[in-house]
């Protein structure tokens, strides 16, 4: 695996562009993965850190770590009470409004059922920056299949939000196993010539400090041209 690419250092943080396919932490849901991203960090750089947030398995983009307890302390207390702003960028199934807000409370544990969960508050902000209509079929009704790519802000940061918010409104994630559509996610990955989530962080800013940005991957240059 290439080295984890650096995109921002000070004396309390670091951030890196985190590939897809990588887990931020070891967990007990991909137990035969051993490789993630604290670890190779930990062991590339010699020092011990804590990740201020928390990115999927299959997102990429800006992941913020910091470098002490008390620095972890802090930025986690900033992503708790709103101070962060984040940006990604999805691939999403259908055309949505050119912009909106979904708030739309969702359940504590994505992995379990939401029935009987408590609902927490939940909001984020969209824009739509570009459609797209490939001539592939996937639904018998219509002879081409439709997808957007969206900018989405969130407000709060829930587990697998966006992912779910964007389910909600009936524009789920291309690529996504679990809320999204199979067979959508099959024609795109051949039509895009790549298998992935596509969901990536592009920036973040976090409370007196500069954005902290990481490029779209090559996959992204046919959506974003």
């Amino acid at each position: 695996m290439q080295p984890l690419f650096v995109v921002y250092e000070d004396a309390e943080l670091v951030a890196i562009d985190k590939p897809a396919g990588l887990l931020v932490h070891p967990s007990a849901l991909d137990a035969g993965e051993e490789r993630s991203a604290l670890k190779l960090l930990r062991d590339a750089r010699g020092e011990w850190l804590w990740p201020l947030h928390r990115l999927d398995k299959g997102t990429s983009g800006v992941l913020v770590l910091a470098r002490s307890q008390q620095a972890a302390r802090e930025g986690g207390r900033a992503f708790e009470d709103g101070h962060v702003r984040k940006r990604y960028l999805a691939l999403v199934r259908g055309w949505p409004p050119e912009r909106g807000m979904i708030d739309q409370p969702l359940a504590r544990d994505p992995e379990l059922p939401s029935q009987g969960q408590e609902r927490i508050p939940a909001v984020t902000r969209f824009e739509r920056l570009a459609c797209f209509e490939w001539p592939f079929q996937v639904d018998a009704r219509h002879a081409s299949s439709r997808y957007a790519l969206v900018a989405a802000e969130p407000v709060t940061g829930r587990r697998h939000q966006i992912r779910r918010h964007f389910k909600h409104i009936a524009h789920p994630l291309v690529g996504d196993t679990t809320h999204g559509k199979g067979a959508h996610n099959r024609a795109v990955a051949q039509w895009l010539g790549a298998t992935r989530l596509w969901l990536h962080c592009e920036w973040m800013e976090l409370p007196g400090r500069p954005r902290i940005a990481a490029p779209p991957g090559p996959e992204w240059k046919a959506l974003l041209a």
